[in-house]
């Protein structure tokens, strides 16, 4: 096949050796099987950000440090410059993110480079060797739902420990190899401690993956993990191998709206007081 404008470089510095076939084509990447070293890869060639809303990469970015106080000003603006420095942010995210979690333990495309903006990862293939369907792509019995459920709240509590959330985990973005589910696609990475929309992006995470195996086995659909594993990693107690129920007591506490309206208006007669006690006294000086 005719070689991707995006592989060529690597192919002419020797890292890859030929380009295998097209796997897959996406909105924000294309992804080809190749040859690297004799061992057949992956390599991820990112395309162009066109398609991705503004506001919508701002708000995974959140908290996310750039490499230099000119590169932060630029990448709060809209300008050339700006969205270049946006898209490398972008793609590193993935890569920063799948190291961190591959040394964490969390079950994801073990990655081998990052070369000219191509990423190089393993292969997930199912037991016939072919690449691994999605999530949403496999039937599945009841007992093999609350399984794979239990299995990925796990990588879900296996990531926050590792202060990730993932941030777009659907069916979608999981694939079934011969070892069960793996997490893929982390360009949109959210870092759980400076970023203001990181319970609402894991609490979507989990919900979508209840949703899917509550397709299969309908009592996890009552569940409430999200809650649970926000709560424990506030206080300090998430750790690998935490004991999860999927129950969460919530606080039914209603707030009394007049109470909370008279505390205000006290609170504003008191400040009105001491304005008034200042300038008398002000008063009394001239």
């Amino acid at each position: 096949m005719k070689t991707p404008k995006g592989l060529q470089a690597l192919i002419d510095d020797g890292i890859v050796d030929e380009v295998i076939r097209p796997l897959k084509s996406g909105k924000e990447a294309s992804v080809y099987l190749v040859s690297s070293g004799g061992q057949v890869r992956c390599a991820k060639v990112y395309k162009e950000a066109n398609n991705r809303g503004f506001h919508r990469l701002a708000e995974y970015q959140e908290g996310r440090r750039a490499r230099g106080s000119r590169d932060s000003r630029a990448m709060g603006k809209r300008s050339k410059h700006g969205r270049a420095k946006q898209e490398i942010a972008w793609k590193n995210a993935e890569v920063d993110a799948l190291y961190t979690l591959d040394r964490a333990g969390v079950r994801v495309p073990k990655p081998y480079g990052f070369f000219d903006g191509v990423l190089l990862m393993e292969v997930i293939v199912d037991d016939q060797g072919n690449a691994a369907p999605r999530l949403n792509e496999v039937d599945m019995s009841a007992e093999q739902a609350r399984e794979w459920h239990a299995f990925l709240m796990r990588q879900v509590v296996l990531m926050l420990c590792a202060g990730l959330i993932h941030g777009d985990l659907s069916e979608y973005n999981v694939l079934v190899g011969t070892e069960g589910p793996i997490i893929i696609d982390l360009p949109q990475a959210v870092d759980a401690a400076s970023n203001n929309n990181a319970f609402r992006m894991l609490e979507r995470d989990v919900n979508n993956m209840t949703t899917t195996f509550g397709n299969f086995a309908p009592e996890l659909l009552t569940t409430d993990y999200a809650h649970e594993i926000w709560k424990l990693y506030q206080d300090g107690k998430l750790q690998p191998d935490v004991a999860l129920t999927g129950k969460f007591e919530h606080d039914q506490t209603r707030a009394d709206v007049g109470d909370i309206l008279l505390h205000i208006d006290e609170a504003r007669d008191e400040a009105e007081r001491r304005e008034r006690g200042r300038r008398e006294a002000e008063a009394s000086q001239d």
